[in-house]
């Protein structure tokens, strides 16, 4: 499974029932926290996600809506018992600001918390054996980042009938899946379009963070199987979006269109605006499959 549940939709202030930014981005077995605003604990518990699974927590700003809730997070895990390591990715400033605290309640936790900071340049920032995540730069009032998230599969699938009709040896799978074709002790050569079938393509998920438009970040998150964009204010706003380093609905919809995104979600709505069917009207028309990022709702990449 690929999945993205959303823990939190709000921007700053929580209201109306909704919260500051959190999501968690399920891969097959791994788990990984994208933000961590205030109450992401709760919202665990109350989705029954198991934060002993979550392995990578990655901060995109250090803006409070986006990681005040990730101290009291490492201290429960400390307090439940957790042993194995746990990497966070954020602006460097934020280690600073753990250590503090963990030092000042005199904490110690059973597990290793390894840290690595944010560099403001696109890079590989975790490469996994089955995804890696890359990070971009966005526009925001202070450094901030997004996250890509793709899937890492092999240009072939195994036919299992034909391979074993064949008596293919399994250690030889592996190349197979990566196109070559298959040579038996006789000399015989069986093509690796007999023995194999194209795989589908590997599938990503790009969390675009607090940010202005910005156009040549279309292209970083080209093609993105599900997007989300900050939809902080609605279009009639676009002046105060734009003095507060945010985007409205019909921008974010521009920006899923020249990304050539095939699905687009949409969160960090103002605490100015109680209803959110306006977000999705006006975003719609500019980007017809866009979906609001309402809590609870986990979308499948």
């Amino acid at each position: 499974m690929f999945g993205v549940t959303i823990l939190g939709n709000n921007s700053a202030l929580p209201a109306y029932d909704r919260h500051p930014t959190a999501q968690v981005v399920t891969l097959n077995d791994q788990l990984l926290l994208i933000d961590c605003g205030e109450g992401t604990q709760m919202q665990l518990s109350k989705y029954k996600i198991k934060r002993s699974k979550i392995n990578h927590i990655l901060i995109s700003h250090l803006h409070g809506d986006h990681y005040f809730g990730l101290p009291g997070l490492i201290t429960s895990m400390g307090l439940l018992g957790r042993e194995h390591d746990l990497h966070i990715y954020a602006p460097a400033a934020l280690e600073t600001i753990l250590n503090l605290q963990l030092q000042a309640g005199n904490t110690e936790l059973p597990f290793s918390l390894h840290f690595h900071p944010l560099e403001n340049f696109e890079t590989i920032l975790i490469d996994e054996k089955k995804f890696t995540v890359e990070i971009f730069s966005t526009e925001h009032r202070v450094p901030c980042w997004g996250f890509i998230i793709k899937e890492k599969r092999m240009p072939r699938k195994i036919n299992i009938e034909v391979v074993q009709q064949y008596g293919i040896p399994a250690a030889f799978y592996e190349f197979l899946q990566k196109g070559e074709d298959y040579t038996d002790k006789k000399g015989h050569t069986y093509k690796n379009e007999l023995l194999t079938i194209p795989n589908k393509p590997a599938k990503s998920y790009v969390y675009c963070a607090d940010t202005r438009y910005v156009e040549k970040n279309t292209k970083i998150c080209s093609k993105a199987t599900l997007l989300y964009h900050e939809t902080t204010y609605l279009q009639n706003c676009e002046e105060k979006a734009a003095l507060r380093f945010h985007t409205t609905s019909i921008q974010a919809g521009k920006f899923a269109a020249n990304a050539d995104a095939h699905k687009l979600i949409i969160g960090h709505f103002s605490s100015k605006y109680e209803f959110l069917d306006d977000f999705l009207k006006e975003t719609k028309t500019v980007f017809p499959n866009t979906d609001l990022a309402i809590e609870g709702v986990t979308f499948l990449v």
